[in-house]
């Protein structure tokens, strides 16, 4: 009997860990390398620059940027609140966003701080208007959009939770609403980052009991996210695609989902991520910020309570070996853009490993292109080619001919010899 019920507890043990999303360790030089791309980050200390997910990353993972992190979190912290004391009437594009604002609360969660005081009382106040201002612009019927993404609202409202303020239900009920009806998201990886991003702030919500007359709708989402993120797993493994797969993963870690083969699809996401990394997939700050605290088996939810005297290994600069004198080899990339009369479509000629952004420069060096840019957390991104700027609910889309969107931005995205890259102006 005694063998008996060790085999049905082990047994039991196996469908349990069925139910949990479990990543296994990955070689800690893997995790090393990753670690080293964001080093330059930190030194990148102009408001522009500046990226409060990078320091966030640092402090889930299990990694120590020394020094260079007590530094960086001044700087964040001079920058965050010199822009909440300027004069309100002060230019709009210097001011954080919403999401800025939500990132800069979880970093100061992530070094164990609460917002208080005069100065956390305005950064509370300027974040909870502007969820105010989106619900308004959702509307009462919810036939409108936010003025930024549900992805930045969600954010906003794990960013409030996290530090215990408390939103209005109607607020909540917002986010709610969207992901109870799949309401204006977009497709693919930008569906699962909102989704991921929505039922991360609703876990945070539940466990901290912030709304308790929403209860049970939260607990509702949760599952109906986790539910529909998992539908969104390709046949290749990765969750909508490998860069959404990170904020996928820290939702699916955050609980068991009973009589669903959790473990399954979370090691397939893993194999994904592992192949990915290996083909140096992962360059952009932001994607890295995300997939560190996966990689530590920690998700932004673990801020409600963050452990800020764990042990973690120094980071040390990457070795560059020293290159010999070779001549560059020179690729060609055909640029196109389809949005405007007359068409316009010119060859480029650049150095092999050049960036798309590389490639739109020397476009515009050469005459006849212009184009411009904004920076962002994830980089630059496209406002307007040949003079026609994005509209309301417009975007500048990345096309790899004949009919495949690029999942990097202009400032990663390297093209190969003899591709032809699309700029194709879109609305959602």
């Amino acid at each position: 009997m005694g063998h008996l019920g060790a085999l049905l507890f082990l047994l039991g043990a196996l469908g349990a860990l069925a139910d949990i999303c479990h990543v296994p360790e990955v070689d800690s030089k893997l995790v090393q390398s990753l670690g080293q791309r964001l080093l330059p980050w930190l030194d990148r200390l102009s408001p522009e620059h500046l990226n409060p997910s990078v320091y966030v990353g640092l402090r889930l993972s299990s990694l120590e940027a020394s020094t260079k992190e007590a530094f960086y979190l001044h700087s964040l912290k001079l920058n965050y609140q010199q822009s909440l004391l300027d004069d309100d009437n002060s230019d709009l594009q210097t001011k954080p966003s919403m999401g800025q604002l939500a990132l800069y609360m979880l970093a100061l969660r992530a070094n164990c701080e609460f917002v208080g005081g005069h100065k956390g009382n305005r950064l509370v106040s300027q974040l909870k208007r502007f969820l105010e201002e989106e619900k308004r612009a959702i509307g009462h019927t919810h036939k409108g959009q936010p003025h930024t993404s549900y992805y930045q609202y969600g954010l906003s409202l794990l960013a409030l939770c996290l530090h215990q303020k408390r939103v209005h239900d109607s607020v909540v009920g917002k986010l709610l609403y969207a992901m109870e009806h799949n309401h204006h998201l977009h497709q693919g990886h930008q569906s699962v980052d909102t989704m991921a991003m929505a039922g991360l702030a609703f876990t945070c919500l539940e466990r901290s009991n912030l709304n308790p007359n929403l209860r049970d709708r939260i607990t509702l989402a949760i599952g109906t996210v986790k539910e529909n993120i998992l539908k969104a797993q390709t046949p290749e493994g990765p969750f909508g695609n490998i860069y959404s797969t990170p904020l996928a993963l820290q939702l699916l870690m955050t609980s068991p989902i009973p009589g669903v083969e959790l473990g399954t699809a979370c090691l397939n996401a893993r194999a994904a991520l592992l192949a990915s990394l290996r083909d140096g997939a992962f360059q952009n700050a932001l994607m890295i910020s995300q997939l560190l605290p996966v990689l530590n088996h920690k998700s932004y939810v673990d801020l409600i309570s963050p452990d800020c005297l764990a042990p973690r290994v120094i980071l040390e600069p990457a070795t560059v070996a020293p290159s010999q004198t070779e001549v560059s080899e020179v690729i060609q990339v055909m640029l196109t853009v389809p949005s405007i009369w007359p068409r316009y479509t010119h060859s480029v000629l650049v150095p092999a490993g050049s960036s798309l952004e590389d490639v739109l420069k020397k476009a515009e060096e050469l005459g006849g292109f212009t184009y411009g840019t904004q920076a962002s957390l994830s980089g630059p991104y496209l406002t307007s080619v040949m003079g026609k700027e994005v509209g309301e609910r417009e975007f500048w889309q990345l096309i790899r001919a004949p009919d495949t969107p690029l999942l990097q931005g202009i400032a990663d995205y390297r093209p190969k010899n003899g591709e032809i890259i699309e700029l194709r102006l879109v609305t959602w």
